[in-house]
């Protein structure tokens, strides 16, 4: 999951033109790039060490879900428990290489110019200061609301906006495995 991840987002981040798309399938999927500098959804902690205080957090949630899941493998917890840690771990993992060194190995992408690894110029930031790329876009209702409807009435509904990645995905499946199995999972803890 962590090397498909990292594939994709190299081929994405080389390959597209920041904000550029591509349909996968129809109009409700596509591969559309954008980088995301906070946490998910876009969300940024606004004050002048937001970026390094969420990249340091990453750090430090990554090493204690790397604590814990290596006591459920020597306890030999049930393998669901352990499945959902590691995809949330791998996810995890993703989104700290892209933070931690997309800033120092790749140029800015911009609307422009595609990023390159390594540039002559150099990087476009430091050490844990690098943007997230984002790429998975399902737009799968796009459309307005009706006139007649009371304050929002003409303006425009989209339904799913949010932008993600294969890390991200991982993280939400393993999340919501250990939500929707929590009783089976945790039984022996």
């Amino acid at each position: 999951m962590l090397f498909l991840d990292q594939v994709l987002k190299i081929w994405v981040k080389t390959s597209f033109f920041l904000g550029e798309e591509i349909s996968v399938f129809g109009n409700w999927f596509y591969l559309h790039f954008t980088e995301n500098n906070g946490m998910a959804f876009g969300f940024e902690l606004e004050f002048s060490y937001g970026k390094l205080f969420l990249s340091l957090f990453r750090l430090i949630a990554i090493g204690a879900i790397t604590w814990y899941l290596y006591r459920c493998i020597k306890r030999k917890e049930n393998s669901g428990l352990i499945i959902s840690l590691s995809l949330i771990l791998a996810g995890a993992i993703g989104n700290i290489i892209d933070s931690a060194f997309y800033g120092i190995l790749f140029n800015e992408s911009t609307f422009y110019q595609k990023a390159t690894f390594l540039s002559s110029e150099g990087g476009y930031s430091s050490f844990l200061h690098g943007k997230v790329v984002d790429m998975f876009y399902f737009p799968i209702i796009d459309t307005q609301w009706p006139k007649w409807f009371p304050f929002i009435g003409g303006s425009d509904f989209h339904f799913f906006r949010p932008v993600f990645n294969l890390a991200d995905s991982a993280i939400s499946l393993g999340v919501g495995l250990l939500i929707v199995f929590q009783k089976r999972f945790l039984t022996n803890i």
